[in-house]
């Protein structure tokens, strides 16, 4: 290991090594470096933008006869969806936990390549079993993704810009609604292609793009943070060693000395006991907020958008062909959210921005739901209205991922991050297209009115929470927010 202890990690005693290696991610410039990390592992939330709204936008047309499918509109928009959902939360407990024990960068490729192969696969689909099961392993390798890559991406981008790269990325999600809605519109076109070829060929475009993502996140490294806690320091010094030259020469100067060290325990692995005593005896208040944060944007998101095109066909008369145009404007709304937004979480900071977006979103949808009960919205007006309350809510769910990613103790970041959004997604993410495709689906005005009423008042009340329980981390080091595990105090010997 290099012998300065400044620059690299170097022996404490036996079986522990101090190192610098978070201090010196923390203190480097933006570079071409992170970019390349943003494009490698943010990218596959546009991927999960543009299936989810294909599915969305398509379930009229495979519901048609001569779609290939014996299927109805409830079970794609209900049944389906919620399957998609029950897989992301089983992938997202399932990889986490590999996650954390064998590293960020061998899960988000494993993850990104079950991806690919169940979307083939669903594309196939020629019974409504078959495409039941693909759903169901689509969202396990989604929700892999969203363990892996947010702990990975939190873990190498600098304190500086964490909070709004962690929010624009996870943000990217609807540029691929916004691609999936207007392909929707060309696919769905039986000028073009057969009703029984469309919406297969949406699904292969989508395989596509993921076999290009795949080609890029070769290149993006394993978490350094990672690496020293798990016995590889002198790999995280030489991975740290090299983008700083790298960085140097790309501006021309040298950077400044890192802020401090810390010294840890290494070890091999965590095990679930530890997990689960850190999270909830440890940070209970932290355990609460970010359950709390991840159901109501859960319920919202997942019940609600879902069936946006059920709704503009069963109450405006939309033709099943044009809901795409609806649905990329609410696209745009959610992605300039995150976007707008995100450098307030680093300096406004994160507790008036988690609460002020969950808050804010919540009161906008009761006005629309209450709009919509006396008769005043249009197609487009209701659109307009979704947009303006998607464009906070977006920048909300996406501070749901960043918190919990951030707030707890990096020998747990993944299955963390796992946790809360299965237990959040299956209270609200599959509940809620189960019992929202009937309320959208039944024509009754009331019941869609309900639908909206319930997801408004939780994310209010995620809100609420936020307001008193958020965590001040904006601009610290993760290792500052959530001292690690394997940390030994000073002087000691003794593990944290």
């Amino acid at each position: 290991m290099t012998a300065d202890a400044s620059s690299g990690s170097v022996p404490a005693s036996s079986g522990t090594v101090t190192t610098a290696v978070p201090a010196r991610l923390d203190r480097l410039p933006w570079s071409r470096w992170h970019w390349m990390i943003v494009i490698g592992l943010g990218t596959v939330w546009i991927l999960d933008g543009l299936e989810v709204t294909i599915v969305g936008n398509v379930a009229g047309r495979i519901a048609e006869d001569g779609s290939g499918l014996d299927i109805s509109s409830a079970q794609i928009t209900g049944l389906a969806a919620a399957l998609y959902v029950a897989g992301a939360c089983s992938g997202a407990l399932f990889f986490g936990w590999l996650t954390d024990r064998y590293g960020r960068k061998k899960l988000f490729m494993v993850t990104l390549v079950v991806y690919l192969a169940a979307t083939a696969l669903t594309a196939l689909s020629f019974e409504a079993w078959w495409f039941f099961l693909f759903r169901f392993l689509t969202g396990f390798g989604i929700g892999g993704e969203y363990a892996a890559i947010n702990s990975a991406i939190d873990e190498l981008i600098p304190s500086k810009y964490r909070g709004r790269v962690d929010l624009i990325i996870n943000g990217s999600y609807w540029l691929g609604a916004i691609g999936g809605a207007l392909l929707s519109i060309v696919m769905l076109d039986t000028d073009i292609f057969p009703k029984d070829l469309g919406w297969r060929l949406s699904f292969g475009l989508g395989v596509v793009l993921g076999l290009v993502i795949l080609l890029v996140r070769r290149h993006v490294p394993e978490s350094p943070r990672w690496q020293y806690i798990h016995g590889q320091g002198e790999k995280a010094d030489t991975l740290v060693d090299s983008v700083e030259r790298e960085i140097e020469q790309e501006r021309g100067e040298k950077l400044p000395p890192p802020a401090g060290e810390i010294t840890i325990h290494q070890r091999k692995s965590i095990g679930f006991g530890l997990i689960a005593k850190t999270v909830f005896r440890r940070y209970p208040r932290r355990a609460v907020l970010g359950l709390s944060l991840f159901i109501g944007q859960a319920f919202l998101y997942n019940a609600i958008t879902f069936g946006f095109g059920t709704i503009l066909i069963t109450f405006f008369d939309v033709p099943t062909g044009s809901t795409g145009y609806y649905f990329a404007v609410i696209a745009a709304g959610n992605f300039l959210g995150p976007l707008l937004l995100g450098k307030l979480f680093d300096t406004v900071g994160r507790r008036i921005m988690i609460s002020g977006t969950y808050l804010l979103s919540g009161v906008l949808l009761f006005g629309t739901a209450w709009l919509f009960d006396r008769g005043s919205l249009t197609a487009s007006t209701m659109t307009a209205c979704w947009c303006v309350v998607l464009f906070f809510a977006s920048a909300g769910a996406s501070s749901a991922y960043l918190t919990v990613s951030e707030i707890f103790p990096m020998e747990t970041r993944a299955m963390a991050i796992a946790f809360f959004y299965a237990l959040g997604t299956a209270a609200g993410g599959i509940s809620g297209p189960l019992l929202f495709a009937d309320l959208t689906e039944s024509g009754v005005v009331g019941d869609t009115v309900l639908a909206f009423q319930v997801g408004a008042g939780l994310m209010c009340a995620a809100g609420l929470v936020a307001a008193f329980l958020a965590v001040k981390a904006e601009r610290r080091s993760l290792e500052d927010i959530a001292e690690p595990l394997s940390s030994v105090t000073e002087g000691s010997g003794a593990t944290r």
